[in-house]
């Protein structure tokens, strides 16, 4: 079990997503590191075929490698309509290399072919319809080396999907997601209401749970 004075190291070269990691675990006197400090890591294929799956991989891979315990995240959008798609796939919707903007297209493009979409008995925002239920899903994976001790986590927010974007904050699909016990979008929040209620922070706060 990692203790205070260790130091974890982070498989993201994300900044924003290391910083929130670091602030976290300062609390428990735990010094934090990312993938911005360690160059010679070689990008990890993700062949998992759940969240929780790849976020071991990376942070197995990275681990051996370094000889450190590692967190590992992976996250994504599963839509109802679409049987759980994009899961896994969510980065990478719309093809290698593609962008937020293309992913959210293909994500239109599926839902308006579909023949026919749920009933949904909840209020749409003004301007917008709901096309289906839906989840944004973190799974966490610290990966002690040492021991082969592994320690997860899950976490996930429930939505709609609309049929179209509001808001010009957050990132992925955060436009596209309507949380209606907020009556807004992801993309609509401040930084701080959004990692209240996110799937990563979530599951951040039940790991961290886990550790003390």
């Amino acid at each position: 079990m990692i203790r205070p004075g260790d130091t974890l190291l982070i498989a993201t070269r994300n900044g924003g997503k290391a910083k929130e990691f670091a602030e976290a675990f300062a609390k428990l006197g735990v010094a934090v590191k990312d993938l911005r400090e360690v160059p010679d890591i070689p990008d990890i294929e993700e062949t998992g075929t759940t969240f929780e799956e790849n976020a071991l991989i990376k942070a197995k891979t990275v681990a051996d490698l370094t000889g450190l315990p590692v967190l590992a995240d992976d996250s994504g959008l599963c839509v109802d309509a679409l049987d759980g798609e994009p899961g896994v796939y969510s980065a990478r919707y719309a093809g290698p290399g593609c962008s937020d903007a293309d992913n959210n297209a293909k994500l239109l493009r599926e839902l308006s072919a579909l023949p026919e979409l749920p009933a949904i008995d909840i209020e749409a925002p003004a301007g917008r319809r709901l096309l289906s239920a839906g989840r944004f899903v973190a799974s966490l994976v610290l990966y002690e080396p040492a021991t082969g001790e592994r320690t997860t986590a899950r976490g996930t927010i429930e939505g709609y999907i609309m049929d179209g974007e509001r808001g010009d904050g957050g990132f992925g699909y955060d436009p596209l997601f309507y949380v209606p016990e907020d009556r807004r979008s992801m993309a609509e929040m401040s930084v701080a209401r959004k990692n209240e209620i996110s799937h990563r922070g979530r599951a951040l706060r039940l790991l961290l749970d886990k550790l003390r």
